[in-house]
C-alpha cells in the first residue's frame, strides 16, 4: 500500500544519541509532505484526464463503428438498389423486344394481307381487261358487219333538194 501524505506526517523516528537534528528532519518532512501531496494532486489530475480522454476516445471509437456500419448498409443498399436497376433494365428491355416483335409480326400480316389484295386486284383487273376487251372486239366486229349497211337510211334525192 502506498505512503499517504498523513502517514508520513504521522511517522516518528526514535532518539539516538548521536542523531539527526530533530528540526532539520521535521523541515524536510514537511516539504516531503507537500511535494507528495502536490504529486498526489497531479497524479489525480492525470487520471481524471486519461479517464475524460478514454471516455472520448470510447465515444470516438463508438462513433467510427457507426459510420463504418453505416457505410456497410448504405454500400448494401446501392448494392441492392443497382441490382435492381439492373433487374427492371432488363424487365424494360425484354417488354420492348416483346412489343418490338409484336408490331413486327403484325407489320408482316398487314403487308402480306396487303400483298394477297394486290394480287387480287391484279387478277380483278386482268379479268376486267380481258371481258373489256372481249366486249369491245365484240362491238367493233358488229360495228364491221354488213347487216349495218342495211340499217343505213338511203339518200334519196329529196333528201339533197335545194330550196
Amino acid at each position: 500500500m502506498p505512503l499517504t501524505p498523513l502517514d508520513i506526517h504521522n511517522k516518528e523516528f526514535g532518539r539516538s544519541f548521536r542523531g539527526y537534528d530533530e528540526d532539520e528532519v521535521n523541515e524536510f518532512l514537511d516539504q516531503v509532505i507537500k511535494d507528495y501531496e502536490v504529486l498526489i494532486r497531479e497524479n489525480k489530475d492525470l487520471q481524471n484526464q486519461v479517464t475524460a480522454l478514454q471516455e472520448r476516445l470510447d465515444h470516438f471509437a463508438n462513433i467510427e463503428e457507426t459510420l463504418s456500419k453505416t457505410i456497410i448498409v448504405a454500400q448494401e443498399a446501392a448494392d441492392e438498389v443497382k441490382n435492381n436497376s439492373k433487374k427492371e433494365a432488363q424487365l424494360i428491355l425484354k417488354e420492348a423486344e416483346k412489343n418490338a416483335d409484336r408490331i413486327i409480326n403484325e407489320a408482316l400480316s398487314r403487308s402480306r394481307k396487303i400483298a394477297l389484295e394486290i394480287e387480287e386486284l391484279k387478277k380483278q383487273a386482268s379479268v376486267y381487261r380481258t371481258r373489256f376487251k372481249t366486249l369491245v372486239e365484240a362491238q367493233l366486229e358488229l360495228l364491221s358487219k354488213d347487216d349495218w349497211k342495211a340499217l343505213e337510211p338511203v339518200e334519196s334525192d329529196t333528201d339533197n333538194r335545194s330550196y
